[in-house]
């Protein structure tokens, strides 16, 4: 059996910056251990896998993420990955797609200069002392954090952009977390507010961007900044350039996406 497999860069225009997510449309579902062993093959941040609703006219399809060790409730940049996907190589001819998950129905929609825009859920989040493991590994972490119940991360607000770029998390420290990311976050110089992503207990050191931590991140600073409308900026090696706009229950992340190569898995 041959299953088609495309490596898309979301989140930017250019190849070789912003986050690299495979995708792998199938027919039907594979068993769990098939879709765990792809994505730890494929070796980046997150694999795709997603499955069209069989009524032919339903805009809908069913999506899953998996990073080389875990599968993941919520992913940003994989998502937007896929619907580019769909929209360029499957010639989907509507302007928007929908996609049922963990996390429940998102929406991606394509704008007339052909940026994708996640219609994601506002994520709730506890403010708390920050976790010692937290403090160990990162140098400078403040007193509190804040934990995102639905997306099992922290979440560290900095003094400023400088700092963000500046931190250097031990990976061993932070792994002991498990299967918990720490968004470190901070208002921005080149865009309204900056974020780094780690993840080493999931097998993800440093997410180079990820959408879906925006779903905590623009509720939190649209409230600090006063504004409902923001610029992000992911300011990993990589890097990646995000718009984003808070609405209500909801939050509209927005990116572009470069498309890098396709092929085919060939499996026995």
């Amino acid at each position: 059996m041959s299953y088609p497999i495309y490596q898309v860069d979301a989140f930017t225009s250019e190849i070789f910056k912003g986050n690299p997510a495979a995708v792998m449309p199938l027919e039907t579902w594979l068993p769990d251990a098939t879709l765990q062993a792809l994505a730890a093959e494929n070796n980046v941040s997150e694999t795709a896998f997603f499955v069209r609703e069989a009524d032919a006219g339903n805009p809908d399809f069913h999506i899953r993420w998996f990073t080389p060790e875990v599968e993941v409730p919520l992913c940003g940049h994989a998502t937007l990955a896929s619907a580019w996907v769909i929209f360029h190589k499957l010639h989907w001819p509507a302007e928007h797609i929908r996609f049922h998950s963990q996390s429940g129905p998102l929406g991606v929609g394509r704008t007339s200069d052909d940026w994708l825009v996640l219609d994601f859920p506002n994520l709730r989040f506890e403010e708390q002392k920050t976790p010692e493991i937290i403090s160990e590994a990162l140098d400078g972490a403040p007193r509190t954090a804040f934990y995102v119940p639905a997306d099992t991360n922290y979440m560290i607000v900095l003094e400023n952009e400088a700092a963000v770029l500046a931190a250097q998390p031990d990976m061993r420290k932070l792994m002991q977390l498990g299967n918990q990311g720490l968004i470190v976050t901070a208002p921005g110089e080149t865009a309204d507010f900056v974020s780094r992503y780690f993840a080493p207990g999931a097998g993800i050191d440093e997410d180079p961007v990820t959408g879906s931590i925006h779903s905590v991140l623009v509720p939190y600073w649209a409230e600090k900044l006063g504004k409902t409308r923001l610029d992000a900026r992911q300011v990993s090696t990589r890097g990646g350039l995000l718009r984003c706009e808070l609405k209500g229950n909801r939050v509209a992340i927005a990116g572009q996406a470069a498309f890098y190569m396709e092929g085919a898995v060939h499996m026995s």
